[in-house]
């Protein structure tokens, strides 16, 4: 297992960043390797998401040092949405099979997960995000007709896709942590426009869905201190509470989002009007 820890950045500290700076802070610039847990550890709300691609060997998700703890998951819980090939997971010997772009939440306490891939050929790709938690909830598999589909965006302002909600209330319960996927339609590019911070909590986007030579321009900082990061296909970003979060692509993709803090409830962001960007 690899976990990179990334600390806290101060707004104002974060507005003398060069390209360099900002994507050592910011970027996940691999998230997936065959046969490999990269994790990432940021101490904004002390969220842990990255990729899990078993493919020629079991993998277990075991006590992590750094965390200082008997085992993972015994004061956390954990999303997980699977973006390659068939898998499964089990959990203290429950057995769950992921069909592509199938999910699964897996509740405090939980002491062995194990991830696996019906065909090497075509890993499974399990993106997961893990938060602090203070109750057990029951660990559950989440087809895709469980996530519901809502029409978002409009042709005219180049950001028409559909949003899936996998960790959510009004999916399942969970203590703080949601995930959700968002992708957009051939000719659109835009995403959470206009766009918003929530300073209650912290949020983290997969951008993936795109060929080699497309990228997206991800926005980060404060509304009137704007910042850019070039992300290519399937890797991450860290969005900390202070932060807009938004991007446009040259092409069109999809994003997880998986967020934690304060509270679950949607609404509750700061919007800011394009016009007040900077």
């Amino acid at each position: 297992m690899k976990l990179d820890i990334r600390h806290g950045v101060h707004p104002e500290d974060s507005m003398f960043y060069d390209t360099a700076a900002l994507r050592d802070r910011y970027l996940v610039g691999r998230v997936f390797e065959r046969d490999e847990f990269l994790l990432t550890y940021t101490h904004a709300d002390r969220l842990v998401f990255g990729g899990i691609m078993p493919a020629d060997k079991l993998l277990e998700l075991g006590k992590v040092q750094e965390l200082r703890t008997a085992f993972f998951l015994e004061g956390r819980e954990m999303g997980v949405i699977n973006i390659g090939g068939e898998g499964v997971i089990v959990c203290d010997g429950q057995e769950f099979t992921l069909a592509p772009k199938e999910g699964l939440y897996t509740g405090m306490g939980t002491r062995s997960v194990v991830f696996k891939s019906a065909d090497a050929a075509n890993p499974a790709k399990f993106y997961m995000a893990s938060a602090p938690a203070h109750h057990r909830y029951p660990t559950k598999h989440i087809a895709l007709e469980l996530t519901g589909l809502s029409a978002l965006g409009a042709q005219k302002s180049c950001d028409k896709g559909t949003l899936r909600k996998y960790l959510s209330p009004a999916v399942l319960q969970t203590c703080q942590l949601q995930m959700g996927m968002t992708a957009l339609e051939e000719g659109n590019v835009w995403n959470t426009m206009p766009c918003h911070v929530h300073e209650r909590r912290t949020e983290t986007y997969l951008y993936f869905g795109m060929s080699a030579d497309d990228a997206v321009f991800h926005i980060l900082g404060e509304p009137g201190e704007t910042r850019h990061i070039v992300v290519r296909n399937e890797q991450a970003v860290i969005s900390p509470g202070w932060s807009v979060h938004c991007g446009c692509g040259t092409s069109a993709y999809a994003f997880i989002w998986a967020t934690c803090g304060e509270n679950q409830i949607d609404d509750d962001l700061d919007a800011v009007k394009t016009r007040h960007l900077r």
